[in-house]
């Protein structure tokens, strides 16, 4: 699902050079004055100075476009002192949840999409979006397993049958139908992105399978669950065959939402459980398949669903975590979930958001215990298409179609998007960090891999917002504009 947004805004090249040292002006300004690049470039990870410890790097997004992924002026810790504003406090010897990852989807009509536009136009949409250096290093991304309500054309999965025929054998399975525009397009962001991993959902089984033998609502029949069963593991075998490795999936996408005609399918939590426990899990280990099972795949306000998957131990030893949409429901919805099942992750797997107030509820996923974020729906034309089902409006998404003139519009989004996706590396691992609640104003902080402490911070006030960090035995000072996101790195001390 996509949930209706009017808030449509052009781009346009931001230098926001300021006094950047010698190295990162020349680059970024090779960068905007060859225009081969709309985004700022990542941190240098590995030729950042070790005798600079007390510098901190930033950069700020707008919701007006005035500020696109900006350089802004280093700022330097110092003693602590008092001043006037909030304070964040940040202590990186408690440490929370790892982050898997931070992307969106290759659903079908992000694809269809790409597949319109000229070779090097999708090219660069695509290194906008998932390149480490020269886009927003999207490293984590949703695709489908046969259709969803995203899609161009006439649902379908992979084992469509005429009326009235089985085939429990799965003779006729095919991904053929990937092979148009969704297996070309996720090839391209693997070639960018060579770190991107995949995670995979069924918006429906195979109609023969279902009690109503349609592609919208009805269950999952009993007597065909080992062959749902089978029908995973052929799609995981299939894509591996392709050179595409799934990292993980979830057995339904939003399993308590089945009207028709979109594509879905209905599943209580004890059927879920005993699916995976009696046939898909037993399936994976006698088959070797090392893909991750994910259960739910829906809204934050019932953590009683995977709980039930979690509380037997039969079935819980193939479930390495729960995937939750924001529908419905608050984040702490996660949070209860993880008190009760601590050894278990947590993914946010569907939902996009937008602007600051966005970024606001970015920061809430991650405070409740999210290891990984996922917009919905990468890429759709200006029309809202193609969304084949009709059952809901389209919000514009992160990058928009033209579809009259083939030019595409990178919205604010992206930019607020890449506040996160650019700097919060794999292996991250969240801090505390505590601020005093403010309307509008929202932190949050991890430590990467490469010892480098990373703050994300929303304003989503009219007014700026000057604030103090206190990191062990020092501080800055910083100051954000109106309706904005910054993200402040330094290298974490001994």
């Amino acid at each position: 699902m996509n949930r209706p947004r009017n808030h449509s805004q052009r781009t346009s090249l931001a230098s926001g050079l300021y006094q950047l040292p010698t190295r990162w002006a020349a680059f970024f300004g090779s960068l905007f004055l060859g225009g081969l690049a709309h985004t700022a470039a990542a941190p240098d990870n590995t030729t950042q100075s070790a005798a600079a410890p007390a510098t901190v790097t930033s950069w700020v997004s707008s919701e007006d476009l005035k500020q696109q992924l900006s350089p802004q002026p280093n700022l330097a810790l110092g003693p602590t002192r008092r001043s006037a504003g909030s304070s964040i406090r940040i202590d990186d010897s408690v440490r929370h949840q790892s982050i898997l990852g931070l992307g969106s989807s290759l659903e079908h009509s992000t694809c269809y999409n790409l597949s319109l536009l000229p070779p090097e136009t999708r090219e660069t949409v695509l290194e906008r979006v998932v390149h480490p250096d020269r886009g927003i290093g999207m490293n984590l991304m949703r695709i489908c397993i046969g259709t969803s309500d995203f899609a161009p054309g006439p649902f379908y999965t992979y084992n469509d049958l005429p009326p009235g025929e089985e085939d429990p054998r799965l003779q006729k399975f095919s991904i053929e139908r990937d092979r148009d525009y969704v297996l070309p397009a996720i090839r391209i962001a693997q070639r960018l992105n060579p770190q991107l991993r995949f995670f995979a959902s069924p918006w429906t089984p195979p109609p023969w399978m279902k009690t109503n033998r349609k592609y919208g609502g009805g269950f999952l029949r009993r007597e065909c669950h080992p062959y749902f069963a089978e029908y995973l593991v052929r799609f995981i075998e299939a894509y591996r065959a392709e050179g595409i490795p799934i990292h993980a999936l979830t057995i339904q996408n939003e399993p308590e939402f089945g009207p028709e005609p979109y594509p879905s399918c209905l599943w209580t939590a004890e059927q879920q459980r005993d699916f995976i426990r009696d046939h898909l899990g037993p399936l994976f280990r006698s088959r070797g398949i090392q893909t991750l099972i994910w259960g739910f795949d829906h809204n934050f306000d019932n953590p009683g669903f995977p709980a039930t998957l979690f509380r037997d131990p039969a079935a819980a030893q193939y479930v390495e975590g729960a995937a939750f949409h924001h529908y419905v429901g608050k984040p702490s919805g996660m949070l209860t979930l993880h008190r009760e099942f601590p050894q278990k992750s947590i993914y946010f797997t569907e939902g996009s958001v937008f602007g600051v107030v966005g970024a606001l509820q970015m920061i809430s996923f991650f405070e409740n215990r999210a290891q990984s974020y996922n917009a919905w729906v990468t890429m759709i034309d200006h029309r809202g298409k193609p969304n084949v089902s009709g059952f809901h409006d389209c919000s514009p998404t992160i990058v928009v179609l033209n579809r009259d003139t083939l030019q595409t519009e990178y919205r604010s989004d992206y930019f607020l998007y890449g506040q996160f996706m650019r700097f919060i590396q794999r292996g991250a691992v969240r801090v505390e960090s505590v601020a005093r609640r403010s309307r509008g104003f929202g932190q949050v902080a991890f430590l990467n891999p490469d010892g480098q402490v990373v703050l994300v911070v929303a304003n989503a006030s009219p007014r700026d917002s000057t604030f103090l960090v206190n990191y062990r035995d020092q501080q800055f000072e910083a100051t954000l504009p109106p309706r904005s996101v910054g993200t402040y790195l330094w290298r974490r001390g001994p």
